[in-house]
């Protein structure tokens, strides 16, 4: 396959991505599912502090970038 069409079809799948990563950025606030606020992210309120680590935001981020990727993987081969 001609190198620029493949380079062509691969920036037009990561701007596809990236319009939706900042569709759901967007439209954050309205989601029933709030990414950073998860149920198992740690929080931590001190006098005059705060330690936040988005734990359960991470794992959740982490499978279904693994499952695109994957999937992407598939669909080249």
């Amino acid at each position: 396959m001609d190198p620029l069409r493949e380079l062509g079809r691969l920036l037009v799948i990561f701007g596809l991505l990236l319009v939706v990563a900042g569709g759901l950025l967007w439209l954050g606030g309205r989601l029933p599912l709030r990414l950073g606020r998860l149920p198992g992210d740690i929080v931590y309120r001190g006098r005059h502090s705060v330690f936040y680590f988005p734990l359960a935001t991470s794992l959740l981020l982490s499978a279904a970038l693994t499952l695109l990727l994957w999937i992407f993987s598939s669909l080249r081969r």
